[in-house]
């Protein structure tokens, strides 16, 4: 019977930083994952993933994710991997949209380093994308861009399990009360003995959980697709193309540009249909490639019959409004939840390993926003 100070149980974003922040702040560590790091079902599996400070008003994701991309650099760093792509992320933004003009703000305040472009500016910048609304214009976050998603997470496994983490791969069975969980039974019938029990294990958790989460996390299906740019065709890789987010299209379109060959990524933030990660059908849908052509014909022409050569099914993990969920458990003590970070999260896994940690070991203070209390049973969502 294997005996840690902490377990670790998801070995995605959140959970690979909680292993390693708990491990720096002295506590042996166990971290389980049922596949591998960034595997193929994971929320912080696939190629890329943004990191981005700008958040409406919220100063509270801003300064987290500003301290996170320093922490992921020094880890790229330490490790010699080129995992961190400073494209630069650009918000396509409106004058008169409040979520717009307070995202500026708020990233002034903030003294994250920001470029406005009018309209005009934005058009001679970047000429393969068309506006043809008046009002719009950029917000240019020029130390952000793409993490490498897959390989960071991996990465970040590695440098724990040199730290002194031990990583194993195995599934979990549901916990059992009733007021304190003493072990957790793997799949295979190991039992695994802890003094805390950290379950980040995104989509998974309301499986794990259901009585408790079900309501309270939604996984939906998320389409991702490549398109390839013309044959020897710079315009749409870095440096002359960023990270794009638009604020100006009520489907919510974002992507990136191309990153190592794998084509120009295009994606609908909003939230799918409901998605089991275990069992659903990651098969592309006709309606999900019309849509993306259908965009490109408008907002970049020159990629209106490019080739889809990569596809992507994921899913999101969200609670009911995007605050993550970092909290005890009602009614086990030594067990902590930490999820709901699906669309903005992975980019903060830094920071919530910081956070959790310190919860755990120092008893700091908590963030309400990310209690249990705090999270509804319908979707209305306010974080993007």
């Amino acid at each position: 019977m294997l005996t840690r100070d902490i377990v670790v149980i998801g070995a995605g974003s959140f959970g690979t930083w909680t292993a390693l922040h708990l491990r720096r702040a002295g506590q042996s560590v166990l971290l389980l994952d049922a596949w591998d790091p960034g595997h193929s079902r994971s929320s912080s599996g696939g190629e890329s993933r943004i990191i981005r400070m700008g958040y409406g008003a919220d100063g509270l994701y801003t300064k987290m994710a500003w301290r996170s991309l320093a922490q992921w650099q020094d880890l790229f760093r330490a490790t010699d991997r080129a995992l961190f792509r400073r494209t630069g992320v650009l918000w396509v933004a409106r004058f008169g949209d409040p979520y717009s003009e307070s995202t500026q703000r708020t990233l002034e305040r903030t003294k994250v380093p920001v470029e406005v472009l009018s309209a005009t500016e934005l058009a001679a910048r970047y000429p393969q994308m068309i506006l043809r609304d008046d009002r719009a214009f950029g917000i240019l976050e020029s130390e952000s861009g793409a993490l490498m998603a897959r390989r960071a997470v991996a990465a970040v496994v590695e440098s724990s399990v040199r730290s002194g983490v031990e990583y194993m791969r195995a599934a979990v069975m549901p916990p059992i009360g009733p007021a304190k969980l003493d072990s957790i039974r793997t799949t295979d019938g190991e039992q695994i003995r802890a003094g805390v029990f950290v379950f980040a294990c995104g989509a998974w958790l309301p499986k794990l959980f259901p009585d408790l989460l079900r309501t309270r996390i939604f996984p939906t299906r998320q389409e991702v697709l490549f398109f390839a740019p013309p044959a020897g065709d710079r315009r749409f890789c870095p440096p002359h193309f960023p990270i794009w987010i638009d604020f100006t299209d009520p489907r919510g379109p974002y992507g990136f540009p191309d990153l190592e060959g794998r084509g120009f990524k295009v994606a609908f933030d909003r939230h799918g249909p409901e998605f089991d990660p275990d069992t659903g059908d990651r098969s592309i849908s006709t309606e999900s490639v019309s849509e993306a052509r259908a965009f490109l014909a408008e907002r970049f022409p020159a990629m209106q019959n490019a080739p889809l050569t990569e596809s992507r099914v994921c899913q999101y993990e969200n609670t009911s409004n995007g605050d993550f969920l970092i909290d005890q458990h009602p009614e086990l003590a030594n067990v902590w939840l930490v999820g709901g970070g699906s669309g903005h999260g992975f980019k903060h896994g830094p920071a919530v390993g910081e956070y959790i940690t310190a919860r755990i070991i120092q008893g700091a203070v908590a963030e309400r926003r990310f209690s249990l209390v705090a999270k509804g049973q319908a979707q209305s969502r306010t974080v993007f």
